[in-house]
């Protein structure tokens, strides 16, 4: 990750132990697909040659896919908002999607590794498509379960009604699994807060608004929100 301009961008590979002593066990590939302007094809692979129009063409039905979803969730599920209420809060076509790439390789010793530490992502929203290899687990109830697609949560715009996925990824002794989250984030600049129409006499604010750069901030840190 860059600080001065918060991009999160190229090869990666993460080593470190979780609180349980475990290493994770995966190598990852960032880069930003939208919008246009930060975009920055320099990073993108040159192989295989197919890459840019097939990635390309795919974002593009998944940022289809996802303002429809954001129509939905703002008529559908109680928030009593106009059904393009919720993408114009979180940037409009200013919304940052930063795909993903997993890679994690089989692994001789289950018992010493995990594909990804337990996290909720920071983002809005999480679009998650993995390969047939099982990885994926939620916690709920004091238990990890196993789950092949969880679409993470709005809480702070929903004003604690959504609820952040307490997630991991587990790996695989005989198999390679692999993933591609697309990580759907306001711009950085953009105050993020309780929507007004959300917080009420009965329902005060239980967040405070921020920009997201300094929320991403706390995240990473594991400062106070």
């Amino acid at each position: 990750m860059d600080a001065a301009s918060g991009r999160i961008e190229g090869y990666g590979t993460k080593l470190q132990r979780d609180l349980d002593g475990k290493k994770t066990w995966n190598d990852f590939f960032f880069h930003v697909v939208a919008p246009p302007a930060m975009v920055d094809h320099g990073v993108w692979p040159a192989s295989p040659a197919g890459y840019r129009a097939a990635n390309e063409e795919y974002c593009g039905h998944m940022m289809r896919w996802t303002r429809a979803l954001f129509e939905h969730l703002s008529l559908g599920l109680g928030l009593g908002l106009d059904k393009g209420a919720m993408a114009e809060a979180f940037g409009g076509d200013e919304l940052v999607f930063l795909q993903k790439i997993n890679f994690y390789p089989p692994c001789p010793q289950l018992e010493l590794t995990l594909g990804v530490a337990p996290h909720t992502d920071m983002s809005t929203l999480t679009v998650l498509v993995p390969n047939e290899v099982q990885g994926l687990q939620v916690f709920r109830d004091g238990h990890w379960y196993d789950a092949k697609y969880v679409p993470d949560a709005l809480v702070i715009f929903s004003n604690g009604k959504y609820k952040a996925v307490l997630h991991r990824t587990t790996v695989n002794k005989d198999k390679t699994r692999m993933s591609w989250p697309v990580f759907v984030e306001p711009p950085r600049e953009l105050v993020v807060g309780p929507h007004p129409q959300l917080v009420t006499d009965e329902s005060p604010a239980k967040y405070k608004a921020k920009k997201y750069k300094d929320y991403q901030y706390c995240k990473i840190n594991k400062l106070p929100m």
